[in-house]
């Protein structure tokens, strides 16, 4: 086990690198984050009971990240940038340098490691499969190819939650980056049987707070129609009362008879039925069995979810 390591993490969100580390009992400093999202870093800071402030990493440099005695302190630095011009629910704007897209933010990354007098001993990334698809792959190449020359050997892969004890079909590309001083060599783990399916990870009793009463939802629909959201004839304005919406019909079950995947049951996501919205098919749609996984959860349609102001007296 790694002593004395300090703990860097760029793009940190509410810090979930670092509670795999609290999580797996490794005992780590929290040394510098960085994170753009006010929200974020006050989740991180509630979540981890630390004081760190928003930061753009367009505007720290390599003092900012006081690497100091690599002789004495271990530093891993991650770097999970941004995969919103990647991810097939983005627009795939590409993470090309000097590109602008939020994904090239990779490469302020660069700038950082090319300022340090010292390196940090490992670097971890993590992002979606398409970093290293067809559109991106010469950009990854570039990147590992410049982490080879500051002397670091690298090891990614693509690895599925499913298969490391988490209910859930999502697939990411990790990569480890060790210096060649550390004379460490590193391999993944290996995929191990799921014993869980979703259902054992759901709650019995959800606290009625988070449940949609009737009034609450009458009142919600009488506003998207008043927004033009709803089909003609839907809502009586005049009475304020709904008749006949058109928003969603009864779970359907599907030609299968509810199952899909059959002959691999439970090892899989299983839809058993979508509700018809007028949307078309799409995850947000459709109805999963817990005795399968969860899956990954994707945008709408590629599109930003339809925004509805409700007045508080409302609910």
């Amino acid at each position: 086990m790694v002593k004395n390591l300090r703990l860097i993490e760029l793009f940190a969100g509410y810090g979930s690198q670092a509670l795999a580390f609290k999580y797996l009992g490794v005992p780590f400093e929290y040394h510098f984050v960085c994170e753009f999202d006010k929200y974020a870093i006050q989740s991180y800071n509630d979540i981890h009971g630390t004081d760190f402030e928003v930061s753009d990493i367009r505007n720290i440099h390599a003092d900012d990240l006081n690497i100091v005695e690599t002789d004495k302190y271990k530093y891993l630095m991650t770097y999970s940038f941004p995969c919103t011009d990647l991810s097939v629910a983005g627009k795939r704007a590409g993470m090309e340098r000097e590109s602008g897209t939020s994904s090239s933010l990779l490469w302020e990354v660069e700038r950082l490691l090319k300022e340090c007098k010292e390196l940090p001993q490992y670097l971890l990334m993590e992002n979606v499969p398409m970093v290293i698809a067809k559109d991106n792959l010469h950009n990854f190449g570039q990147w590992a190819s410049f982490l080879t020359k500051l002397g670091y050997d690298n090891y990614y892969q693509l690895l599925n939650a499913k298969d490391y004890g988490v209910p859930q079909n999502r697939e990411r590309c990790f990569m480890v980056s060790i210096l060649k001083s550390e004379h460490k060599s590193f391999a993944f783990p290996k995929p191990k049987p799921l014993e869980i399916r979703l259902k054992d990870v759901l709650e019995d009793n959800v606290d009625e707070k988070y449940y949609l009463t009737s009034e609450k939802a009458q009142r919600l629909i009488y506003q998207l129609a008043e927004k033009g959201q709803l089909k003609p004839g839907g809502v009586d304005l005049s009475l304020k009362k709904t008749r006949n919406i058109d928003i969603a019909n009864c779970v359907v079950a599907r030609y299968d008879c509810g199952i899909s995947n059959q002959q691999n049951l439970g090892t899989g996501v299983i839809e058993v039925g979508h509700i018809e919205k007028g949307t078309g098919k799409h995850q947000s749609n459709t109805v999963y069995s817990g005795g399968g996984l969860s899956p990954t959860l994707m945008s709408n349609n590629y599109k930003e979810p339809i925004k509805v102001v409700v007045k508080n007296e409302h609910l």
